[in-house]
């Protein structure tokens, strides 16, 4: 691969884009929806998130985007390992109860949660689940890009993804 030349002359700076607009044009990129959970001796915590995606598969690692205003921050950092349970279509309504204000400890009385091989809550009947060490951190504006080393993998066979887009849930 070639890299690309460095521009010549003095760089400008590109126009500020609109805060309201950026997340509009985001809203119509469609994702997968994820439960990502976590425990350990910072507690038990979970958030869903799209800002999820693979890194590269040599080693196996996953970035997960975690806002560091999220309920579920600060033990997400301290226990350093997390689930990433991707959803099934008809798993909706947990991502809304894992989404909102809903206290930590209600979040999972819904479902049914089993501790993987990496200590960290699994979803039964997530089309997979992703056990994660994270291995380093690195800041972006409100968040924080974890980069996670895959530990373990579980899936199932059946049934459509859940995604989001246009402001909406949608099973394909």
């Amino acid at each position: 691969m070639n890299a690309l030349p460095a521009p010549a002359g003095p760089r400008t700076t590109a126009p500020e884009v609109d805060r309201l607009d950026f997340r509009n044009a985001m809203a119509r990129l469609g994702a997968a929806v994820t439960i990502v959970t976590t425990d350990g001796p910072g507690g038990r915590a979970g958030f869903a998130a799209t800002a999820v995606c693979s890194v590269t598969d040599d080693p196996p690692t996953l970035l997960v985007c975690l806002n560091r205003a999220s309920s579920a921050h600060a033990a997400v950092r301290r226990n350093g390992r997390v689930c990433i349970n991707v959803l099934a279509g008809e798993q909706a309504d947990l991502s809304r109860l894992f989404g909102g204000r809903t206290p930590m400890v209600e979040r999972f009385g819904t479902g049914t949660w089993t501790e993987n091989a990496s200590g960290t809550p699994e979803l039964e009947g997530a089309l997979v689940s992703i056990g994660c060490e994270i291995v380093t951190a690195t800041g972006a504006g409100t968040h924080e890009v974890l980069f996670c080393r895959v530990l373990s993998v579980n899936s199932r066979s059946d049934g459509g993804a859940l995604i989001y887009v246009d402001r909406s849930y949608r099973e394909i």
